[in-house]
């Protein structure tokens, strides 16, 4: 088993390595000049009460949808700093670390912000990328990890230490120091 620390990993996490949502960038785009393109069209003079209707109707939407894409964007943005983060002060953060799981860590973070929105679809690949990094108790058993406390670790080395000398059938191998 590898021993990871209880109080997790120590120092700054590592720089956000992925390029910021394209998909959604460029769906947001594309409703605003939608939007933009109905607005020009609306100042027709030659529009019918019922042409002038329907285009405000599509600009509306259009609006509405360049809003939500708006701030679907800046919640993503916010939550995927926040959660990277939160991610690399955990124990399992120093196997990623030494791993080199960086951008794996961040294809997570992504997805998982994605399901916080509400996406199925991401949810469930945020899920099997939590499985893989460890993120579950079921998890962290399947890869051989194991959280320690630092003062159990520190005593349990001090007691090896202190019996290391002794007969395996010295009735003081078994005795543990006390504070």
């Amino acid at each position: 088993m590898v021993e990871l620390p209880a109080d997790g990993r120590q120092g700054p996490a590592p720089a956000w390595p992925l390029l910021p949502d394209i998909v959604l960038s460029t769906r947001r785009d594309t409703a605003q000049r939608k939007a933009d393109d109905l607005e020009l069209s609306l100042q027709e003079p030659e529009l019918t009460a019922r042409q002038r209707a329907t285009l405000t109707r599509k600009l509306d939407a259009a609006r509405e949808e360049a809003t939500v894409l708006t701030a679907q964007l800046a919640a993503q943005e916010r939550v995927e700093g926040e959660l990277w983060a939160d991610l690399w002060a955990l124990p399992q953060a120093q196997e990623w670390e030494r791993q080199k799981w960086v951008r794996e860590v961040a294809q997570y973070v992504r997805w998982k912000a994605r399901a916080e929105q509400g996406d199925l679809d991401a949810a469930k690949e945020a899920r099997q990328l939590g499985d893989r990094l460890g993120l579950s108790p079921l998890a962290l058993l399947r890869l051989r990890w194991k959280v320690v406390d630092a003062i159990a670790t520190a005593e349990r080395q001090l007691v090896k230490r202190r019996t290391s000398g002794r007969r395996p059938d010295d009735p003081r191998a078994t005795l543990h120091v006390v504070e």
